[in-house]
């Protein structure tokens, strides 16, 4: 069993973590998420056009630039972290750019070597697949596809097709940060999801507290929260790590216990 597949078969839904690499003190952060409970970690590769991103994850993108973060440095931080953590499913999050600049076949072949588990490219639509998921497939690393409130029966096969690991439900029409769908909409778009696909589907944009994180886990396999924590980053700096771990651990209980 993978680690991704083991982290949605607890027994109860799944906690996904969001940070963007080398902002703050990363490997602290991330260690952080790990002790507050998080059962998956997506780590962000900034890049200087985030479009999905809201104000907090853009900062984030700018303060990790400012400090000269390259994608040979995301794939350090990942490699520490496998290392330090074999258990613990680790997904990069990111734009087409810097993952397909040196070509899909390096990418995939550097998430293989740093214990990468799983790679979510907002920008790849399911028609340009090519230009990625054979690649990543290939060093059997899953290719996480995004569904949204727009997505409808005639292209959801197209989603699904060449999709592992999880689904993630972007539950609002726009950006990450502040706004948040009703839960009602979510759990309709979760039964149409889960009637097409095997595969758990993880609820994420919009969510920022356990009792939020709580609402969506009832329905969901998995509950995505990134803004919250990006901004205690932005808030703490270096020294982010405590109130990221007491944070994490208020949305593990909060989204372990929901039913």
């Amino acid at each position: 069993m993978s680690r991704l597949s083991a982290a949605f078969a607890k027994g109860h839904p799944s906690l996904v973590c969001f940070i963007t690499a080398g902002d703050g003190d990363t490997a602290a952060n991330l260690d952080a998420l790990v002790a507050g409970g998080a059962d998956v970690i997506e780590l962000g590769m900034p890049f200087t056009d985030p479009m999905a991103d809201g104000q907090a994850i853009q900062e984030a993108n700018l303060r990790s630039l400012g400090k000269g973060t390259k994608t040979a440095d995301v794939f350090a931080i990942a490699t520490a972290f496998r290392q330090r953590h074999p258990d613990v499913p680790l997904v990069l999050m990111g734009y087409a750019n810097p993952m397909i600049r040196r070509g899909a076949d390096w990418f995939a072949d550097e998430c293989a070597k740093a214990g990468v588990d799983g790679v979510i490219c907002v920008d790849i639509p399911p028609e340009e697949d090519p230009d990625l998921g054979p690649a990543l497939r290939g060093k059997e690393v899953s290719l996480i596809r995004l569904a949204t409130p727009t997505t409808d029966a005639a292209r959801l096969p197209a989603v699904l097709d060449g999709s592992s690991g999880f689904l993630y439900y972007v539950s609002v029409a726009g950006i990450t940060g502040k706004q948040q769908a009703a839960l009602d909409s979510i759990e309709q778009a979760l039964t149409r999801l889960k009637s097409a696909t095997e595969l758990p589907v993880a609820v994420g944009f919009g969510v920022r507290t356990p009792e939020q994180a709580s609402a969506i886990a009832k329905v969901a396999d998995g509950v995505v929260v990134g803004s919250a924590l990006v901004e205690l980053v932005g808030r703490h700096g270096a020294d982010a790590a405590g109130p990221v771990r007491e944070l994490t651990a208020a949305l593990a209980q909060a989204v372990h216990s929901a039913r």
